[in-house]
């Protein structure tokens, strides 16, 4: 069994001291950072770009989980590359060609994941499974922080985990959208060994970051 990591997305965070906040983060034991980035059209939302990230990498030397939401997608993978993104994850929908963008994020010695919205099914990356680093099931729509999770997508954890286990390959299973105490040991017996969580870290337990890592660690 894959170990449990948390990867606390700072959606959540305060934005006016988002260095000092991934600071925290870290010393209250994330094992990486989620940065969202939303363009306002793939998603109806707008975050942070290239620019942003390359500011904070200098606060910590955890993995930046960068997950792209974002289309198109393809052009802008070298900028978040360059910026310090060492897991650059993309959604299928984003990019004419999965294999080219898959092979251009390996190219750029980066991590490669791909994100799955609630409704697209497995089948989408079933070929590339033997090239990917990480599989990012949502278990909400991508766009908004302090949505309600989906327990329906918890099937796509398990039929990719047996997948993994079959095959005999090694990518990483992370969940994103809703976690929290309750529901994260259901993501867990799925199969996901990376929970991304935003409300629940900054703000459960008076905002104590490594109560809140150690509960969802533990679940």
């Amino acid at each position: 069994m894959k170990k449990i990591q948390i990867s606390p997305s700072i959606l959540s965070a305060d934005f006016s001291q988002l260095g000092n906040e991934i600071k925290r983060l870290e010393e209250g034991g994330a094992d990486m950072i989620h940065v969202d980035v939303m363009d306002g059209h793939f998603v109806p939302n707008l975050t942070i770009g290239p620019p942003v990230i390359k500011t904070l990498r200098k606060y910590t030397k955890l993995p930046f989980d960068v997950h792209l939401m974002i289309s198109p997608v393809h052009k802008y993978i070298q900028d978040y590359a360059d910026a310090g993104a060492n897991i650059i994850t993309i959604h299928p929908e984003t990019t004419d060609n999965l294999q080219a963008s898959i092979q251009f994020i390996k190219k750029l010695n980066k991590k490669v994941g791909v994100s799955l919205n609630p409704k697209t099914k497995i089948d989408i990356v079933k070929d590339y499974l033997n090239e990917i680093d990480l599989i990012l099931i949502m278990s909400v729509y991508p766009g908004f922080g302090g949505q309600k999770f989906m327990p329906e997508v918890l099937s796509k954890i398990t039929n990719l985990k047996n997948i993994r286990d079959e095959k005999k390959l090694n990518f990483d299973i992370e969940i994103d959208g809703g976690i929290n105490f309750d529901n994260s040991k259901l993501a867990i017996e799925a199969g996901a060994n990376i929970l991304v969580s935003g409300t629940t870290i900054f703000k459960n337990n008076n905002g104590n970051i490594k109560k809140n890592i150690d509960l969802l660690k533990s679940s």
